[in-house]
């Protein structure tokens, strides 16, 4: 099983969320947990590179999901990331877009299953 983390980007009473690279799947900021990096830290980092946001991350964790991409397992641990600065240019912009909605929007666009149960709990909206 390898070790990701992401974050809930929290931009007021929204969330930021990114297509995934390769794909037009609705997900959050995520990435391989880096050396000499805490996971929350980690993450945050991830929101930097892949969609320009840079704030306060939580070292709490709000909730962890699993997914299979190329026949190996992934466990993501997530954390709230509030939103201070959303950067007009950042690194991955050619290769993703970025979207600002409404936690029930969130729920209507996220892929995963487990992170739309995250995304609904953190929020407290029901299902």
């Amino acid at each position: 099983m390898f070790k990701q983390s992401g974050v809930i980007p929290v931009l007021d009473d929204r969330l930021v969320l990114i297509t995934a690279r390769k794909s037009d799947r609705w997900i959050i900021p995520k990435g391989y947990v880096e050396k000499g990096l805490s996971p929350a830290d980690s993450a945050a980092k991830e929101a930097y590179e892949e969609a320009g946001l840079i704030g306060k991350v939580h070292h709490e964790e709000v909730g962890q999901y699993r997914y299979r991409k190329f026949g190996k397992r992934f466990a993501v641990q997530v954390f709230p990331l509030f939103i201070e600065t959303m950067l007009d240019e950042w690194d991955e912009m050619h290769l993703r877009q970025r979207r600002i909605v409404s936690p029930a929007e969130a729920f209507e666009l996220l892929y995963h299953e487990e992170l739309k149960t995250i995304v609904s709990g953190f929020f407290g909206i029901g299902r």
